[in-house]
């Protein structure tokens, strides 16, 4: 995990990156940006007024140098704000809706990224998922091509990284939102050093069962090829089959993917799901995320179980995202 987030450090730290959190009063946010700062990793922009969080700081005993805050209520650049809002919205909101709207720290925050005021963002410490998710689909949007975003998962054991998705936001995939999921999958695993090698996850492999929920990983499959030749991918494959090279040899001798698999695709959310807990709990990995891909500019959702150093390092894939 070290060389991980290490790598991603010494890459974003030439790149003048600026990571606003709209949750700037809460403790956990404010002890990560004094981090980043400190380090000089990156600019953190913290949302919320400027005099309770500095009083907040002092408490906490922490240095807020290099960091900016702005708030909603006070930003003298606004009225852009707003126009920019109403024009994004193309009319589904008035300017006095727009000015009320954006009070929200999370929709405030999304049109700094936007209007490029910001690189990425990072909430969900306090707010739900939908708050954060919500105003990032509205305004930045998905890129083209891609009709959704999805939550992908890097699982971390030492030495080993493997990406895990969907695992936070698709109840149930169709082949073609699938098919998006592994080609954002794999970019995401670049990101973070891999060499993608995709596989199409299912309870069959190769076609050893037969039946809607297969079918569906197939298609998925040349759907994915049809988006990225490139891609190494190929599925349906039982996890046994994808991951043990001898397993491999025996369920699909002529495949691609011969046991050595790194990208993780599941067939459903509550499969994803319940996989990577199975990894972090009984396989003692350390899960990192969920890392939102699919949109035009990075905006990533904490837990609100987390704790500073989450923050950080979600801060940081942020910003590798940025780049």
């Amino acid at each position: 995990m070290t060389n991980l987030f290490t790598t991603l450090k010494e890459t974003i730290k030439s790149k003048d990156v600026k990571i606003v959190f709209p949750e700037g009063l809460d403790e956990r946010i404010i002890t990560a940006a004094s981090r980043l700062s400190s380090e000089n990793v990156l600019t953190p922009i913290l949302l919320g007024r400027e005099e309770e969080i500095l009083a907040k700081a002092e408490t906490l005993e922490l240095s807020l140098d290099g960091v900016t805050i702005m708030s909603p209520a006070s930003y003298k650049y606004i009225e852009d704000v707003i126009q920019a809002f109403v024009e994004r919205r193309k009319g589904k909101v008035t300017s006095e809706q727009a000015k009320e709207i954006l009070q929200d720290e999370n929709y405030f925050g999304t049109m700094l990224v936007f209007m490029g005021k910001a690189d990425g963002l990072v909430s969900g410490a306090v707010h739900s998922t939908a708050d954060t998710v919500r105003p990032a689909l509205q305004i930045i949007k998905t890129k083209d091509g891609i009709k959704k975003t999805s939550g992908v998962f890097i699982m971390v054991r030492e030495e080993e990284k493997y990406v895990f998705a969907d695992c936070a936001i698709n109840i149930s995939p169709d082949s073609q939102d699938l098919a998006e999921i592994a080609v954002e999958s794999a970019k995401t695993a670049k990101l973070f050093g891999l060499d993608p090698r995709v596989a199409m996850l299912s309870f069959s492999t190769k076609g050893s069962a037969n039946s809607p929920e297969t079918e569906k990983v197939s298609k998925a499959l040349q759907s994915a090829k049809e988006m990225d030749p490139s891609l190494v991918i190929d599925g349906e494959f039982q996890f046994d089959a994808a991951f043990v090279p001898s397993v491999a040899a025996k369920k699909a001798p002529d495949s691609i993917i011969q046991g050595d698999a790194n990208v993780f695709i599941f067939p459903s959310l509550e499969a994803g799901n319940i996989g990577y807990k199975i990894a972090q709990r009984l396989g003692n990995f350390e899960a990192v995320g969920p890392i939102l891909q699919g949109l035009n500019k990075p905006v990533n959702d904490l837990s609100r179980g987390c704790n500073a150093e989450d923050v950080y390092k979600l801060a940081l894939i942020t910003a590798g995202q940025s780049l």
